[in-house]
Protein backbone atom coordinates (compact mmCIF):
# COMPACT_ATOMS: atom_id res chain seq x y z
CA UNK A 1 0.00 0.00 0.00
CA UNK A 2 2.63 2.44 0.89
CA UNK A 3 4.34 2.20 -2.81
CA UNK A 4 1.10 2.76 -4.44
CA UNK A 5 0.51 5.76 -2.29
CA UNK A 6 3.93 6.69 -3.40
CA UNK A 7 3.47 6.07 -6.92
CA UNK A 8 0.36 7.60 -6.78
CA UNK A 9 1.87 10.61 -5.30
CA UNK A 10 4.39 10.64 -7.85
CA UNK A 11 1.93 10.71 -10.75
CA UNK A 12 -0.12 13.41 -9.47
CA UNK A 13 3.18 15.39 -9.05
CA UNK A 14 3.68 15.04 -12.79
CA UNK A 15 0.05 15.31 -13.84
CA UNK A 16 -1.94 16.67 -11.36
CA UNK A 17 -4.28 13.66 -11.11
CA UNK A 18 -5.76 14.70 -7.81
CA UNK A 19 -7.30 17.87 -8.68
CA UNK A 20 -8.90 16.68 -11.63
CA UNK A 21 -10.34 13.81 -9.80
CA UNK A 22 -12.00 15.70 -6.73
CA UNK A 23 -13.17 17.94 -9.78
CA UNK A 24 -15.24 15.24 -11.46
CA UNK A 25 -15.71 12.79 -8.34
CA UNK A 26 -17.30 16.26 -6.67
CA UNK A 27 -19.41 18.04 -8.71
CA UNK A 28 -22.75 19.20 -7.55
CA UNK A 29 -25.53 17.22 -8.30
CA UNK A 30 -28.65 19.49 -8.21
CA UNK A 31 -31.54 18.13 -6.78
CA UNK A 32 -29.21 14.66 -5.79
CA UNK A 33 -28.31 11.58 -7.89
CA UNK A 34 -31.21 10.18 -10.15
CA UNK A 35 -31.25 7.03 -12.23
CA UNK A 36 -32.32 9.74 -15.36
CA UNK A 37 -28.51 10.81 -15.35
CA UNK A 38 -27.36 7.58 -15.99
CA UNK A 39 -28.13 7.60 -19.82
CA UNK A 40 -24.55 9.58 -20.88
CA UNK A 41 -22.70 7.23 -18.89
CA UNK A 42 -24.19 4.03 -20.46
CA UNK A 43 -23.41 5.88 -24.32
CA UNK A 44 -20.03 6.12 -22.89
CA UNK A 45 -19.34 2.02 -21.24
CA UNK A 46 -20.57 0.91 -24.91
CA UNK A 47 -18.49 3.13 -26.66
CA UNK A 48 -15.56 2.02 -25.16
CA UNK A 49 -16.77 -1.19 -25.55
CA UNK A 50 -17.23 -0.53 -29.39
CA UNK A 51 -13.63 -0.05 -30.03
CA UNK A 52 -12.29 -1.74 -28.02
CA UNK A 53 -13.84 -5.09 -29.71
CA UNK A 54 -13.44 -3.13 -32.97
CA UNK A 55 -9.51 -2.97 -32.79
CA UNK A 56 -9.18 -6.69 -31.77
CA UNK A 57 -11.85 -7.70 -34.97
CA UNK A 58 -9.59 -5.27 -37.27
CA UNK A 59 -6.49 -7.58 -36.10
CA UNK A 60 -8.19 -10.48 -38.44
CA UNK A 61 -10.67 -8.78 -41.03
CA UNK A 62 -9.82 -8.27 -44.42
CA UNK A 63 -11.72 -5.99 -46.35
CA UNK A 64 -11.71 -6.96 -50.17
CA UNK A 65 -14.74 -8.76 -52.45
CA UNK A 66 -12.75 -12.09 -52.08
CA UNK A 67 -11.41 -11.88 -48.48
CA UNK A 68 -14.19 -9.65 -46.19
CA UNK A 69 -16.68 -12.63 -46.00
CA UNK A 70 -13.53 -15.34 -45.34
CA UNK A 71 -11.94 -12.88 -42.96
CA UNK A 72 -15.35 -12.68 -40.79
CA UNK A 73 -15.95 -16.38 -41.17
CA UNK A 74 -12.23 -17.10 -40.13
CA UNK A 75 -12.87 -14.93 -37.18
CA UNK A 76 -16.12 -15.86 -35.73
CA UNK A 77 -15.14 -19.91 -36.54
CA UNK A 78 -11.28 -20.08 -35.86
CA UNK A 79 -9.57 -16.96 -33.78
CA UNK A 80 -9.32 -17.69 -30.48
CA UNK A 81 -12.35 -15.40 -28.53
CA UNK A 82 -13.41 -14.21 -32.15
CA UNK A 83 -17.24 -15.67 -31.75
CA UNK A 84 -17.57 -13.68 -28.55
CA UNK A 85 -15.61 -10.31 -29.62
CA UNK A 86 -18.46 -10.31 -33.03
CA UNK A 87 -21.38 -10.97 -30.85
CA UNK A 88 -20.16 -8.38 -28.45
CA UNK A 89 -19.51 -5.89 -30.73
CA UNK A 90 -22.76 -6.63 -33.15
CA UNK A 91 -25.18 -6.53 -29.96
CA UNK A 92 -23.87 -3.50 -28.45
CA UNK A 93 -23.87 -1.58 -31.66
CA UNK A 94 -27.48 -2.60 -31.32
CA UNK A 95 -27.86 -1.59 -27.57
CA UNK A 96 -26.15 1.54 -28.56
CA UNK A 97 -29.56 2.81 -30.77
CA UNK A 98 -31.75 2.29 -27.98
CA UNK A 99 -29.53 4.47 -25.23
CA UNK A 100 -29.08 6.99 -27.97
CA UNK A 101 -33.14 7.32 -28.01
CA UNK A 102 -33.67 7.12 -24.36
CA UNK A 103 -30.78 9.82 -23.67
CA UNK A 104 -32.38 12.20 -26.22
CA UNK A 105 -35.48 11.72 -24.73
CA UNK A 106 -34.63 12.56 -20.93
CA UNK A 107 -32.82 15.52 -22.55
CA UNK A 108 -35.76 16.93 -24.19
CA UNK A 109 -38.34 15.78 -21.71
CA UNK A 110 -35.68 17.35 -19.00
CA UNK A 111 -35.30 20.76 -20.99
CA UNK A 112 -31.41 20.08 -21.11
CA UNK A 113 -31.40 21.34 -24.84
CA UNK A 114 -32.34 24.92 -23.50
CA UNK A 115 -29.35 27.74 -22.99
CA UNK A 116 -26.98 27.71 -22.75
CA UNK A 117 -26.86 23.93 -23.79
CA UNK A 118 -27.63 24.28 -27.85
CA UNK A 119 -24.25 23.45 -29.38
CA UNK A 120 -24.00 20.61 -26.49
CA UNK A 121 -27.42 19.33 -27.74
CA UNK A 122 -26.54 19.45 -31.34
CA UNK A 123 -23.40 18.10 -31.08
CA UNK A 124 -25.80 14.90 -29.54
CA UNK A 125 -27.89 15.38 -32.65
CA UNK A 126 -24.46 15.01 -34.64
CA UNK A 127 -23.02 12.05 -32.75
CA UNK A 128 -27.02 10.15 -32.89
CA UNK A 129 -25.91 10.31 -36.64
CA UNK A 130 -22.44 9.26 -36.43
CA UNK A 131 -23.17 6.65 -34.86
CA UNK A 132 -25.93 5.78 -37.00
CA UNK A 133 -23.34 5.90 -39.71
CA UNK A 134 -21.20 3.55 -37.90
CA UNK A 135 -23.76 0.77 -37.86
CA UNK A 136 -24.63 1.12 -41.36
CA UNK A 137 -21.03 1.10 -42.62
CA UNK A 138 -20.10 -1.86 -40.54
CA UNK A 139 -23.46 -3.78 -41.62
CA UNK A 140 -21.59 -4.35 -44.72
CA UNK A 141 -18.41 -5.34 -43.62
CA UNK A 142 -18.92 -9.01 -43.50
CA UNK A 143 -19.74 -8.48 -47.07
CA UNK A 144 -22.97 -10.87 -46.86
CA UNK A 145 -25.97 -11.17 -48.52
CA UNK A 146 -28.09 -9.36 -45.14
CA UNK A 147 -25.30 -6.53 -45.09
CA UNK A 148 -24.80 -5.99 -48.95
CA UNK A 149 -28.30 -6.25 -49.40
CA UNK A 150 -29.34 -3.72 -46.45
CA UNK A 151 -26.90 -1.36 -47.46
CA UNK A 152 -28.18 -1.09 -50.63
CA UNK A 153 -31.39 -0.26 -50.11
CA UNK A 154 -29.70 2.74 -47.51
CA UNK A 155 -27.70 4.10 -50.57
CA UNK A 156 -29.92 3.61 -52.70
CA UNK A 157 -32.04 5.94 -50.48
CA UNK A 158 -29.11 8.43 -50.42
CA UNK A 159 -29.31 8.10 -54.29
CA UNK A 160 -32.50 9.95 -54.57
CA UNK A 161 -31.37 13.04 -53.44
CA UNK A 162 -31.86 15.46 -55.54
CA UNK A 163 -29.21 17.10 -57.44
CA UNK A 164 -26.42 15.64 -55.12
CA UNK A 165 -27.74 11.84 -54.45
CA UNK A 166 -26.66 10.00 -57.43
CA UNK A 167 -22.83 11.81 -57.07
CA UNK A 168 -22.81 11.20 -53.53
CA UNK A 169 -23.75 7.71 -54.08
CA UNK A 170 -20.72 7.27 -56.62
CA UNK A 171 -18.60 9.07 -54.21
CA UNK A 172 -19.61 6.25 -51.41
CA UNK A 173 -19.19 3.06 -53.48
CA UNK A 174 -16.27 3.94 -55.42
CA UNK A 175 -17.94 3.72 -58.70
CA UNK A 176 -21.53 2.97 -60.16
CA UNK A 177 -21.88 -0.56 -58.33
CA UNK A 178 -20.67 -2.42 -55.46
CA UNK A 179 -17.76 -3.82 -55.55
CA UNK A 180 -13.78 -3.74 -53.59
CA UNK A 181 -13.49 0.01 -53.62
CA UNK A 182 -17.40 -0.06 -51.79
CA UNK A 183 -15.73 -2.27 -49.01
CA UNK A 184 -12.53 -0.41 -48.69
CA UNK A 185 -14.06 3.04 -48.53
CA UNK A 186 -16.82 1.60 -45.96
CA UNK A 187 -13.92 0.04 -43.67
CA UNK A 188 -12.36 3.65 -43.99
CA UNK A 189 -15.26 5.17 -42.68
CA UNK A 190 -16.16 2.49 -40.68
CA UNK A 191 -12.84 2.18 -38.43
CA UNK A 192 -10.91 5.65 -39.34
CA UNK A 193 -12.98 8.60 -40.30
CA UNK A 194 -16.04 8.06 -38.59
CA UNK A 195 -14.68 7.00 -34.87
CA UNK A 196 -12.41 9.65 -35.32
CA UNK A 197 -15.12 11.99 -35.42
CA UNK A 198 -17.29 10.34 -32.80
CA UNK A 199 -14.33 11.22 -30.37
CA UNK A 200 -13.90 14.76 -31.40
CA UNK A 201 -17.51 15.11 -30.52
CA UNK A 202 -17.57 13.43 -27.55
CA UNK A 203 -14.74 14.94 -26.17
CA UNK A 204 -16.52 18.35 -26.82
CA UNK A 205 -19.80 16.97 -25.95
CA UNK A 206 -18.48 16.06 -22.49
CA UNK A 207 -16.62 19.08 -22.56
CA UNK A 208 -19.36 21.10 -22.31
CA UNK A 209 -21.61 19.02 -20.04
CA UNK A 210 -19.00 19.89 -17.74
CA UNK A 211 -19.21 23.55 -18.10
CA UNK A 212 -22.97 23.46 -17.92
CA UNK A 213 -23.63 20.83 -15.47
CA UNK A 214 -26.42 18.48 -15.29
CA UNK A 215 -29.80 19.78 -15.93
CA UNK A 216 -32.57 18.82 -13.30
CA UNK A 217 -36.32 18.15 -14.09
CA UNK A 218 -38.05 20.70 -12.17
CA UNK A 219 -39.43 20.99 -9.55
CA UNK A 220 -36.52 20.27 -7.58
CA UNK A 221 -37.70 18.46 -4.64
CA UNK A 222 -34.10 16.73 -3.22
CA UNK A 223 -31.63 18.13 -1.93
CA UNK A 224 -28.19 18.20 -3.78
CA UNK A 225 -25.48 15.56 -3.31
CA UNK A 226 -21.74 15.00 -4.74
CA UNK A 227 -21.53 12.53 -8.01
CA UNK A 228 -19.90 10.30 -5.71
CA UNK A 229 -20.99 8.24 -4.42
CA UNK A 230 -24.40 7.79 -5.31
CA UNK A 231 -24.65 9.09 -8.93
CA UNK A 232 -21.46 7.34 -9.69
CA UNK A 233 -23.02 4.13 -8.19
CA UNK A 234 -26.42 4.44 -10.48
CA UNK A 235 -24.05 5.09 -13.61
CA UNK A 236 -22.07 1.93 -12.68
CA UNK A 237 -25.37 -0.52 -11.96
CA UNK A 238 -26.68 0.61 -15.17
CA UNK A 239 -23.56 0.01 -16.89
CA UNK A 240 -23.87 -3.82 -15.55
CA UNK A 241 -27.37 -3.78 -16.74
CA UNK A 242 -26.36 -2.59 -20.01
CA UNK A 243 -23.56 -5.06 -20.54
CA UNK A 244 -25.89 -8.30 -19.20
CA UNK A 245 -27.97 -6.80 -21.66
CA UNK A 246 -25.56 -7.14 -24.51
CA UNK A 247 -24.75 -10.81 -23.13
CA UNK A 248 -27.68 -12.21 -22.79
CA UNK A 249 -28.57 -11.10 -26.58
CA UNK A 250 -25.36 -12.93 -27.43
CA UNK A 251 -26.25 -15.90 -26.03
CA UNK A 252 -29.60 -15.85 -26.76
CA UNK A 253 -28.90 -15.80 -30.59
CA UNK A 254 -25.89 -16.85 -30.66
CA UNK A 255 -23.87 -14.36 -31.63
CA UNK A 256 -23.79 -12.36 -34.35
CA UNK A 257 -25.35 -13.89 -37.55
CA UNK A 258 -23.68 -14.67 -40.80
CA UNK A 259 -25.10 -15.03 -44.19
CA UNK A 260 -23.86 -16.52 -47.38
CA UNK A 261 -21.32 -14.74 -49.35
CA UNK A 262 -23.13 -11.46 -51.13
CA UNK A 263 -24.06 -12.63 -54.23
CA UNK A 264 -25.56 -9.47 -56.34
CA UNK A 265 -27.23 -11.33 -59.11
CA UNK A 266 -29.12 -13.33 -56.28
CA UNK A 267 -32.88 -12.75 -55.51
CA UNK A 268 -31.97 -12.00 -51.68
CA UNK A 269 -34.67 -10.15 -50.39
CA UNK A 270 -33.16 -6.51 -49.28
CA UNK A 271 -34.19 -4.87 -46.35
CA UNK A 272 -32.18 -2.58 -43.96
CA UNK A 273 -31.44 -2.95 -40.39
CA UNK A 274 -33.83 -2.56 -37.76
CA UNK A 275 -33.38 1.37 -36.62
CA UNK A 276 -33.93 1.95 -40.78
CA UNK A 277 -37.26 0.03 -41.20
CA UNK A 278 -39.41 2.26 -40.39
CA UNK A 279 -37.85 4.05 -43.76
CA UNK A 280 -37.55 1.78 -45.37
CA UNK A 281 -41.53 1.32 -44.59
CA UNK A 282 -42.61 4.73 -45.45
CA UNK A 283 -40.95 4.62 -49.08
CA UNK A 284 -43.69 1.88 -49.94
CA UNK A 285 -46.40 5.02 -49.78
CA UNK A 286 -44.25 7.19 -52.03
CA UNK A 287 -44.07 5.26 -55.58
CA UNK A 288 -42.20 6.66 -58.73
CA UNK A 289 -40.86 10.20 -58.47
CA UNK A 290 -42.45 10.85 -55.77
CA UNK A 291 -40.33 8.98 -53.74
CA UNK A 292 -37.89 11.54 -53.03
CA UNK A 293 -40.60 13.25 -51.27
CA UNK A 294 -40.71 9.99 -48.39
CA UNK A 295 -36.65 9.76 -48.74
CA UNK A 296 -35.49 13.39 -48.50
CA UNK A 297 -37.76 15.67 -48.14
CA UNK A 298 -40.05 14.63 -45.20
CA UNK A 299 -37.33 13.26 -43.33
CA UNK A 300 -35.39 16.37 -43.81
CA UNK A 301 -37.81 18.46 -42.07
CA UNK A 302 -38.21 15.88 -39.11
CA UNK A 303 -34.60 16.40 -38.99
CA UNK A 304 -34.82 19.90 -39.17
CA UNK A 305 -37.25 20.71 -36.50
CA UNK A 306 -35.31 18.00 -34.27
CA UNK A 307 -32.19 20.56 -34.87
CA UNK A 308 -34.29 23.69 -33.93
CA UNK A 309 -35.34 22.01 -31.00
CA UNK A 310 -33.40 24.92 -29.01
CA UNK A 311 -34.99 28.01 -30.33
CA UNK A 312 -38.57 26.61 -30.57
CA UNK A 313 -38.25 25.56 -27.06
CA UNK A 314 -37.35 29.00 -25.47
CA UNK A 315 -41.38 29.17 -24.68
CA UNK A 316 -42.32 26.59 -22.52
CA UNK A 317 -45.26 25.95 -25.54
CA UNK A 318 -42.30 25.31 -27.57
CA UNK A 319 -41.06 23.66 -24.53
CA UNK A 320 -44.12 20.93 -24.95
CA UNK A 321 -44.29 20.78 -28.53
CA UNK A 322 -41.02 19.71 -28.78
CA UNK A 323 -41.67 16.72 -26.38
CA UNK A 324 -45.11 16.00 -28.53
CA UNK A 325 -42.59 16.12 -31.66
CA UNK A 326 -39.72 13.58 -30.59
CA UNK A 327 -42.71 10.87 -29.10
CA UNK A 328 -44.60 11.74 -32.41
CA UNK A 329 -41.46 10.95 -34.52
CA UNK A 330 -41.10 7.79 -32.19
CA UNK A 331 -44.38 6.26 -31.94
CA UNK A 332 -44.69 6.90 -36.49
CA UNK A 333 -41.56 5.50 -36.74
CA UNK A 334 -42.15 2.34 -34.10
CA UNK A 335 -45.60 1.69 -36.17
CA UNK A 336 -43.86 1.39 -39.73
CA UNK A 337 -40.79 -0.66 -37.95
CA UNK A 338 -44.04 -2.92 -36.72
CA UNK A 339 -46.23 -2.62 -40.51
CA UNK A 340 -42.69 -3.59 -42.07
CA UNK A 341 -42.10 -6.64 -39.67
CA UNK A 342 -45.82 -7.71 -39.63
CA UNK A 343 -45.61 -7.52 -43.68
CA UNK A 344 -42.56 -9.61 -43.99
CA UNK A 345 -43.97 -11.84 -41.76
CA UNK A 346 -47.16 -12.44 -43.33
CA UNK A 347 -45.27 -12.48 -47.23
CA UNK A 348 -45.06 -15.95 -48.15
CA UNK A 349 -42.39 -15.14 -50.92
CA UNK A 350 -40.13 -13.23 -48.37
CA UNK A 351 -40.05 -15.88 -45.98
CA UNK A 352 -38.95 -18.61 -48.47
CA UNK A 353 -36.37 -16.11 -49.88
CA UNK A 354 -35.05 -15.89 -46.25
CA UNK A 355 -35.23 -19.80 -45.93
CA UNK A 356 -33.55 -20.20 -48.74
CA UNK A 357 -30.52 -17.73 -48.13
CA UNK A 358 -30.40 -19.67 -44.45
CA UNK A 359 -29.97 -23.03 -46.13
CA UNK A 360 -27.30 -21.49 -48.49
CA UNK A 361 -25.68 -19.90 -45.48
CA UNK A 362 -25.44 -23.15 -44.05
CA UNK A 363 -23.77 -25.06 -47.16
CA UNK A 364 -21.29 -22.51 -47.96
CA UNK A 365 -19.98 -22.47 -44.20
CA UNK A 366 -19.80 -26.09 -44.16
CA UNK A 367 -18.20 -26.17 -47.46
CA UNK A 368 -15.53 -23.57 -45.97
CA UNK A 369 -14.28 -25.67 -43.73
CA UNK A 370 -12.53 -27.72 -46.39
CA UNK A 371 -10.97 -24.99 -47.67
CA UNK A 372 -11.75 -21.82 -49.88
CA UNK A 373 -10.49 -21.26 -53.57
CA UNK A 374 -8.48 -17.77 -54.42
CA UNK A 375 -11.38 -16.58 -55.71
CA UNK A 376 -13.17 -16.08 -52.87
CA UNK A 377 -15.86 -18.23 -50.62
CA UNK A 378 -19.21 -17.59 -52.98
CA UNK A 379 -16.98 -19.49 -55.61
CA UNK A 380 -18.31 -22.52 -53.07
CA UNK A 381 -21.75 -22.13 -53.67
CA UNK A 382 -21.34 -22.02 -57.39
CA UNK A 383 -21.25 -25.96 -57.20
CA UNK A 384 -24.32 -26.56 -56.02
CA UNK A 385 -26.16 -23.73 -57.06
CA UNK A 386 -25.32 -25.38 -60.92
CA UNK A 387 -26.17 -28.58 -59.51
CA UNK A 388 -29.13 -27.40 -58.84
CA UNK A 389 -30.25 -25.76 -61.92
CA UNK A 390 -28.87 -28.24 -64.17
CA UNK A 391 -28.96 -31.94 -62.62
CA UNK A 392 -31.59 -31.77 -59.70
CA UNK A 393 -33.93 -32.32 -62.44
CA UNK A 394 -32.64 -36.38 -62.38
CA UNK A 395 -30.28 -36.53 -59.74
CA UNK A 396 -30.41 -35.30 -56.07
CA UNK A 397 -27.69 -34.80 -53.35
CA UNK A 398 -28.68 -36.66 -50.13
CA UNK A 399 -32.29 -36.28 -51.10
CA UNK A 400 -31.87 -32.67 -51.81
CA UNK A 401 -31.37 -29.89 -55.11
CA UNK A 402 -28.27 -28.99 -53.83
CA UNK A 403 -29.60 -26.06 -52.33
CA UNK A 404 -31.32 -27.78 -49.21
CA UNK A 405 -34.81 -28.06 -51.03
CA UNK A 406 -36.01 -31.51 -51.07
CA UNK A 407 -37.02 -33.19 -54.71
CA UNK A 408 -37.51 -36.76 -55.72
CA UNK A 409 -34.71 -38.71 -57.89
CA UNK A 410 -35.35 -40.42 -61.43
CA UNK A 411 -31.55 -41.22 -61.17
CA UNK A 412 -28.87 -41.75 -58.74
CA UNK A 413 -28.49 -40.04 -55.74
CA UNK A 414 -24.59 -38.71 -56.18
CA UNK A 415 -23.94 -37.42 -52.29
CA UNK A 416 -20.57 -39.12 -51.31
CA UNK A 417 -20.19 -40.55 -54.81
CA UNK A 418 -17.73 -43.21 -55.23
CA UNK A 419 -16.84 -43.26 -51.92
CA UNK A 420 -16.57 -46.56 -49.66
CA UNK A 421 -19.72 -45.63 -47.98
CA UNK A 422 -21.49 -44.95 -50.83
CA UNK A 423 -20.55 -47.80 -52.77
CA UNK A 424 -21.41 -50.22 -50.43
CA UNK A 425 -25.12 -48.95 -50.26
CA UNK A 426 -25.12 -49.34 -54.05
CA UNK A 427 -23.31 -52.59 -54.78
CA UNK A 428 -25.87 -54.11 -51.85
CA UNK A 429 -27.51 -56.46 -54.11
CA UNK A 430 -30.94 -55.14 -52.25
CA UNK A 431 -30.29 -51.17 -53.06
CA UNK A 432 -28.68 -51.31 -56.41
CA UNK A 433 -32.45 -51.03 -57.73
CA UNK A 434 -33.38 -48.95 -55.34
CA UNK A 435 -35.05 -45.51 -55.92
CA UNK A 436 -32.32 -43.79 -54.57
CA UNK A 437 -30.01 -45.56 -57.28
CA UNK A 438 -30.92 -47.26 -60.93
CA UNK A 439 -34.44 -48.29 -59.80
CA UNK A 440 -36.32 -45.07 -61.51
CA UNK A 441 -34.06 -45.54 -64.60
CA UNK A 442 -33.92 -47.29 -67.69
CA UNK A 443 -31.36 -49.29 -66.44
CA UNK A 444 -33.96 -50.66 -64.15
CA UNK A 445 -36.22 -52.58 -67.29
CA UNK A 446 -32.94 -54.83 -67.93
CA UNK A 447 -29.61 -54.80 -66.33
CA UNK A 448 -26.45 -57.37 -65.93
CA UNK A 449 -25.47 -55.38 -63.42
CA UNK A 450 -28.19 -56.67 -60.82
CA UNK A 451 -28.60 -59.74 -62.43
CA UNK A 452 -24.82 -60.26 -61.50
CA UNK A 453 -24.77 -58.96 -57.82
CA UNK A 454 -27.75 -60.96 -57.21
CA UNK A 455 -25.61 -64.40 -58.13
CA UNK A 456 -22.89 -63.35 -56.27
CA UNK A 457 -23.83 -61.76 -53.08
CA UNK A 458 -26.89 -62.70 -52.39
CA UNK A 459 -27.10 -62.76 -48.75
CA UNK A 460 -24.17 -60.95 -48.24
CA UNK A 461 -25.67 -59.48 -45.03
CA UNK A 462 -25.14 -62.98 -43.44
CA UNK A 463 -22.35 -64.58 -45.05
CA UNK A 464 -18.85 -62.98 -43.40
CA UNK A 465 -16.87 -64.02 -46.46
CA UNK A 466 -18.75 -62.96 -48.84
CA UNK A 467 -19.15 -59.47 -47.38
CA UNK A 468 -15.25 -59.40 -46.92
CA UNK A 469 -14.68 -59.95 -50.45
CA UNK A 470 -16.87 -57.14 -51.29
CA UNK A 471 -15.53 -54.67 -49.39
CA UNK A 472 -12.12 -55.74 -51.07
CA UNK A 473 -14.04 -54.41 -54.29
CA UNK A 474 -15.56 -51.46 -52.80
CA UNK A 475 -11.67 -50.58 -51.78
CA UNK A 476 -10.27 -51.10 -55.05
CA UNK A 477 -12.63 -49.21 -57.22
CA UNK A 478 -13.23 -46.45 -54.42
CA UNK A 479 -9.57 -45.97 -54.64
CA UNK A 480 -9.94 -44.74 -58.11
CA UNK A 481 -11.43 -42.06 -57.37
CA UNK A 482 -8.30 -40.91 -55.16
CA UNK A 483 -10.45 -38.59 -53.12
CA UNK A 484 -9.31 -36.43 -50.32
CA UNK A 485 -11.25 -37.15 -47.84
CA UNK A 486 -10.34 -40.62 -47.63
CA UNK A 487 -6.86 -40.49 -48.92
CA UNK A 488 -5.19 -41.31 -45.48
CA UNK A 489 -7.08 -45.18 -45.71
CA UNK A 490 -6.45 -45.74 -49.33
CA UNK A 491 -3.15 -45.58 -48.62
CA UNK A 492 -2.88 -47.35 -45.34
CA UNK A 493 -5.10 -50.03 -47.15
CA UNK A 494 -2.95 -50.69 -50.03
CA UNK A 495 -2.63 -53.93 -50.03
CA UNK A 496 -6.41 -54.56 -49.53
CA UNK A 497 -6.67 -52.46 -52.83
CA UNK A 498 -4.57 -54.93 -54.18
CA UNK A 499 -5.92 -57.72 -53.77
CA UNK A 500 -9.51 -56.00 -54.29
CA UNK A 501 -8.38 -55.40 -57.97
CA UNK A 502 -7.46 -58.98 -58.55
CA UNK A 503 -10.87 -60.19 -57.47
CA UNK A 504 -12.47 -57.72 -59.70
CA UNK A 505 -10.77 -60.26 -62.21
CA UNK A 506 -11.43 -63.83 -60.63
CA UNK A 507 -15.26 -63.29 -60.11
CA UNK A 508 -15.51 -61.99 -63.80
CA UNK A 509 -16.52 -58.04 -63.16
CA UNK A 510 -14.07 -57.91 -66.06
CA UNK A 511 -15.90 -59.64 -68.41
CA UNK A 512 -18.06 -55.88 -68.63
CA UNK A 513 -16.07 -53.39 -66.68
CA UNK A 514 -12.43 -52.12 -67.06
CA UNK A 515 -9.82 -51.14 -64.09
CA UNK A 516 -7.10 -50.09 -66.03
CA UNK A 517 -6.14 -50.40 -69.54
CA UNK A 518 -9.57 -49.82 -70.99
CA UNK A 519 -10.21 -50.04 -74.97
CA UNK A 520 -13.87 -49.68 -76.82
CA UNK A 521 -13.99 -53.17 -78.20
CA UNK A 522 -13.22 -55.36 -75.17
CA UNK A 523 -16.02 -53.98 -72.47
CA UNK A 524 -19.38 -53.53 -72.65
CA UNK A 525 -20.47 -51.39 -69.66
CA UNK A 526 -18.85 -48.31 -68.29
CA UNK A 527 -15.02 -48.31 -67.59
CA UNK A 528 -14.16 -48.06 -63.93
CA UNK A 529 -10.46 -46.97 -64.48
CA UNK A 530 -10.37 -43.61 -62.53
CA UNK A 531 -13.87 -44.08 -61.14
CA UNK A 532 -15.22 -41.49 -59.38
CA UNK A 533 -11.49 -39.13 -60.29
CA UNK A 534 -11.88 -35.72 -61.21
CA UNK A 535 -10.80 -36.57 -64.73
CA UNK A 536 -13.83 -39.38 -65.03
CA UNK A 537 -16.46 -37.12 -63.72
CA UNK A 538 -15.79 -34.50 -65.97
CA UNK A 539 -15.53 -36.83 -68.75
CA UNK A 540 -19.13 -38.32 -68.40
CA UNK A 541 -20.19 -34.76 -67.66
CA UNK A 542 -19.25 -33.96 -70.87
CA UNK A 543 -20.11 -36.52 -72.89
CA UNK A 544 -22.02 -39.66 -71.07
CA UNK A 545 -22.22 -41.03 -74.64
CA UNK A 546 -19.16 -41.59 -74.54
CA UNK A 547 -17.98 -45.24 -75.58
CA UNK A 548 -16.18 -44.90 -72.01
CA UNK A 549 -19.06 -44.28 -70.32
CA UNK A 550 -22.87 -45.56 -70.77
CA UNK A 551 -22.72 -45.38 -74.97
CA UNK A 552 -25.75 -45.75 -76.60
CA UNK A 553 -27.41 -47.10 -73.30
CA UNK A 554 -27.68 -44.01 -72.03
CA UNK A 555 -31.00 -42.94 -70.24
CA UNK A 556 -31.72 -39.03 -70.67
CA UNK A 557 -28.39 -37.46 -69.19
CA UNK A 558 -27.65 -34.67 -71.43
CA UNK A 559 -24.25 -33.97 -73.06
CA UNK A 560 -23.30 -30.75 -70.85
CA UNK A 561 -19.84 -30.07 -72.29
CA UNK A 562 -20.25 -31.89 -75.77
CA UNK A 563 -23.37 -29.80 -76.49
CA UNK A 564 -21.61 -26.94 -75.16
CA UNK A 565 -25.07 -26.47 -72.31
CA UNK A 566 -22.46 -25.94 -69.90
CA UNK A 567 -18.97 -24.27 -69.87
CA UNK A 568 -15.06 -26.51 -68.33
CA UNK A 569 -15.29 -24.16 -65.38
CA UNK A 570 -19.01 -24.74 -65.04
CA UNK A 571 -18.76 -28.68 -64.88
CA UNK A 572 -15.76 -28.29 -62.96
CA UNK A 573 -17.53 -26.56 -60.28
CA UNK A 574 -19.87 -28.96 -60.29
CA UNK A 575 -17.58 -31.90 -59.99
CA UNK A 576 -15.58 -30.12 -57.26
CA UNK A 577 -18.42 -29.48 -55.10
CA UNK A 578 -19.71 -33.31 -55.98
CA UNK A 579 -15.72 -34.59 -55.12
CA UNK A 580 -16.21 -32.59 -51.25
CA UNK A 581 -13.27 -30.29 -52.77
Amino acid sequence: MQRLKQLYDWLDNRTGIKEHLREVLFETVPGGSRWRYVWGSTLTFTLMIQFITGIFLWMGYSASGQTSWESVHYIQEHMTGGHFLRGLHHWTAQVMTVLLVLHLMQVVIDGAYKAPREINFWFGIILLQLVLALSLTGYLLPWDQKGYWATKVATDIMGSTPLIGETMKQLVLGGADYGHHTLTRFFALHAGILPLSVIGLTVGHIYLFRRHGLTPKKPIKKADEFFWPEQVLKDSVACLAVLVTILVLHFAFNGAHLDAPADPSSAYPARPDWYFLFLFQFLKYFPGHWEVLGAVVLPGIAMTLVFLMPIIGKSERGHRFNIGLLFGILAFAGILTFLAVNADRNNPTYIASKEQAAREAAIVKELAENGIPPEGALALLQGPKLFAQHCASCHTHGGENGLGNPVEPSAPDLKGFASREYLTELLHPERFMSAKFFGKTAHAKKSKMYDFLQDEFDGIDDDKDMRADMDLLIKAISAEAKLASQSKVDLEDREAIMKGRELFDEIGCIDCHALGGWNAEDYSAPDLTGYGSREWMLGIVHDPEHERFYGKKNDRMPAFGKDEKLTRRQMERIVDWLRGE
